[in-house]
């Protein structure tokens, strides 16, 4: 079952599409992800990759993001893994809004604890985080200037 969160920043679609294609800011608005150790020339193209670690350290998992579908400023499609916790897919979509872009954060386990957890609890926590990973990816939109190059996707 996918958990929708939705916000709206007051940045354009290509101001937030330009944050989510540098790969190296990931555990920046991501909670959970604690550490990027590389990002796969080409990100966000599909099948690029980030390799990071999740959780607290010194308990922290190295494992990858690999892009599954993206369309340049409007949505990317995400497989999150945490091995041995699971893997989930992550839809973002931005679409332009008055205020400057309505954001949705969309998540669903597919592989690993998460698919056997599937319960309010468990759908209340995801969706906290996921409010907070919107939040911070909103501080980045707002202030941050964008990347030199524009969007990074290729």
């Amino acid at each position: 079952m996918m958990t929708s969160v939705s916000r709206t920043i007051e940045a354009s679609p290509a101001e937030v599409f330009a944050q989510l294609a540098d790969g190296w800011i990931y555990s920046s608005w991501v909670v959970g992800a604690s550490h990027i150790r590389d990002v796969d020339a080409g990100w966000p193209g599909a099948g690029t990759r980030i390799h990071h670690r999740v959780g607290p350290w010194p308990a922290t998992i190295d494992d990858t993001t690999e892009v599954l579908e993206v369309v340049v400023g409007s949505r990317l499609v995400l497989q999150a893994r945490a091995w041995p916790a699971g893997e989930a897919r992550v839809e973002l979509t931005i679409a332009p809004a008055p205020e400057g872009s309505l954001v949705t954060m969309s998540e669903a386990p597919t592989r690993g604890v998460g698919t056997w957890l599937d319960n309010p609890l468990q759908r209340w926590i995801l969706r906290r985080r996921n409010i907070e990973s919107l939040a911070r990816l909103a501080s980045i939109a707002e202030r941050r200037p964008l990347p030199a190059s524009g969007s990074q996707a290729g």
